[in-house]
């Protein structure tokens, strides 16, 4: 995933915005990581380039 989608993207529950926490990354691209809801707490896999944005129920 680009670090700027992370702009764009909202949590799908809240519609509040993410914050990106990076464990790998090349160039501009993360690897792994989370996106966390700065409103709900909900966290969402960013893994192999691709963040997981299902509802916890539907993951």
């Amino acid at each position: 995933m680009r670090k700027d989608l992370v702009d764009i993207l909202c949590c799908p529950i809240c519609k509040e915005e993410l914050e990106l926490k990076i464990t790998k990354e090349e160039e501009d691209v993360v690897i792994t990581g989370t996106l966390t809801c700065t409103k709900c707490g909900e966290e969402y896999q960013i893994e192999d380039e691709i963040p997981n944005m299902l509802p916890p129920n539907l993951r």
